[in-house]
This record gives C-alpha cells, sequence and structure tokens, in this order.
C-alpha cells in the first residue's frame, strides 16, 4: 500500500496543480472520484489491463460526462505510464491536497443509527470550533456501536460510543 502512495503522490500533486490552474478543483475531485471507483470495479480492472485497449478508449471508460479534455489528457498520461490502477490513491491524495487548500477538514461520523440533523450540525459546530476550519462530514451507521458514535476527522479519533466505552471499562477492570 505504501509503494501504490508513493508512485502515486506525482500523479495527485500533478492533478491538483492542472486543476488549481483550472479553478475547478470541486470538478476533479468529482472526476478522480469517479475514475477511481470505475478503475477499482473487479471486471473493469480486467478491461484496463487488455493490451487491446486504447488509450482513447481507456479515456472514455474512465472520465464522467463533461470532464474536460484536461481530464482526459491526464487519463491518457496515467494509460500512457500503466498507472491506472493508481487512480483510487490518487483520488485519496488529491482530495487531501484539496481540503487543505480550502482549508477543510474531512470527517466521518460513524454512530449507532441515523442521527437527526440537529445532531449533526452540533457535531460539525463543535469541530469547527476544534479545528478552525470548515468541515465537510461524511456519516456512515454501524450498529455494533451499540449508541454513541465514532467521529474520525484527520489523525482525530473521538470514540464516543458504547462499545467503546465499554471495551474502555474492561480494559480498565482488568488491569
Amino acid at each position: 500500500m505504501s509503494q501504490a502512495l508513493t508512485l502515486a503522490r506525482p500523479y495527485a500533486r500533478a492533478a491538483f496543480a492542472i486543476a488549481r490552474d483550472a479553478g475547478a478543483l470541486s470538478a476533479w475531485s468529482d472526476a478522480l472520484a469517479f475514475a477511481a471507483r470505475v478503475a477499482a470495479d473487479p471486471q473493469v480492472a480486467g478491461v484496463l489491463g487488455n493490451p487491446k485497449l486504447t488509450q482513447a478508449d481507456a479515456a472514455t471508460l474512465l472520465s464522467p460526462d463533461g470532464a474536460g479534455e484536461l481530464f482526459g489528457n491526464f487519463i491518457a498520461l496515467l494509460f500512457d505510464n500503466r498507472r491506472l490502477s493508481l487512480l483510487p490513491e490518487i483520488a485519496g491524495l488529491y482530495d487531501e491536497l484539496r481540503f487543505e487548500a480550502e482549508h477543510v477538514v474531512k470527517a466521518k461520523v460513524t454512530s449507532a443509527v441515523i442521527l437527526p440533523l440537529i445532531e449533526m450540525e452540533k457535531i460539525e459546530a463543535a469541530l469547527k470550533r476544534r479545528f478552525g476550519r470548515d468541515v465537510e462530514i461524511e456519516t456512515a451507521v454501524d450498529e455494533s456501536l451499540i449508541g454513541g458514535a465514532v467521529i474520525s476527522a484527520g489523525d482525530v479519533v473521538i470514540d464516543g460510543s458504547v462499545k467503546g466505552k465499554l471495551g474502555r471499562l474492561q480494559t480498565a477492570l482488568s488491569h
């Protein structure tokens, strides 16, 4: 995995520079996410490895509608260098660069049940105060948490779940 990230990093930086210069950070983020999802599909991975696949076919397959010529050229570059399999890593690294440039923290809130909108707004406000940046929140549901939530934002993880509390209690009691 670390080798894939090392190989993907210069491509992510190049994509970011192109998108920044074109004033299209968000559009490139969406296009890279689309290309990463398509490239990660096992059936498509087989097609991408086919020696009969042309550069134009790869660009058509991996570019969403309206992505533009620059994005198609980027996909062509990845094709020429046999780096299409790195698209998921490139997309992730690109988003990190984008969020840093836009002063946004990406957070994931995993809860035992779907949280009401008012609770999500409170969590967003608290994270904004803590990080001093705008926050983009992704939500997920994991019933095994029993109750509460786990919030991951960058390197910070806040475990307020019942499952986490029970685990910490068990550890404390066993020592």
